[in-house]
This record gives C-alpha cells, sequence and structure tokens, in this order.
C-alpha cells in the first residue's frame, strides 16, 4: 500500500519528512518553498487516490501563484503534529 493510498499515511509521511528537513536545520522558508515546488508537481503529475486528494489537486489547479503558495504553507502546518514519531 502506498502512503498516497490513505490520507492519513499522507500526513503522516509528510509529517515525517517536515520534521526530518527541521531537525537538519532546514528554514522555514525554504520548506515552504519545497513544499510549493510538491505542490505543483503532484497537481500536474500523481492521479489523486483519494477524495482528499482530489479536493486539494482541484483547489491548486483553481488558484494563482499567491494562493498555491497559501495552500502549501497551510499544509506545512497541518502536518507539522503529524508523522510516525509523534
Amino acid at each position: 500500500m502506498s502512503v498516497l493510498d490513505n490520507f492519513e499515511s499522507w500526513k503522516d509521511f509528510l509529517g515525517d519528512r517536515l520534521h526530518q528537513a527541521e531537525g537538519q536545520g532546514m528554514s522555514q522558508n525554504a520548506i515552504s518553498e519545497i513544499a510549493y515546488d510538491i505542490g505543483g508537481y503532484l497537481s500536474k503529475q500523481v492521479e489523486a487516490k483519494n477524495d482528499q486528494e482530489a479536493v486539494l489537486r482541484d483547489l491548486w489547479n483553481a488558484a494563482d501563484k499567491g494562493e498555491q503558495h497559501a495552500i502549501a504553507n497551510i499544509m506545512v502546518k497541518m502536518v507539522q503534529n503529524e508523522g510516525t514519531g509523534r
């Protein structure tokens, strides 16, 4: 089973990666830019595996660049308390 198949698993995966990046000293600005890049990639290249991912993709595609940055920042905030180590 892929982490993309279940939204809770996806949030745990993102949370783990976020904590790993923070632990390696990555700045919040750098994390935000990576989240933005990943959001763009996922919206164009990866088929949604569940309803939540489909909604996020649709929101992303409807948003302008500034709104996409906001969505990316919200996703980072959403997974701050997620992950298998929490």
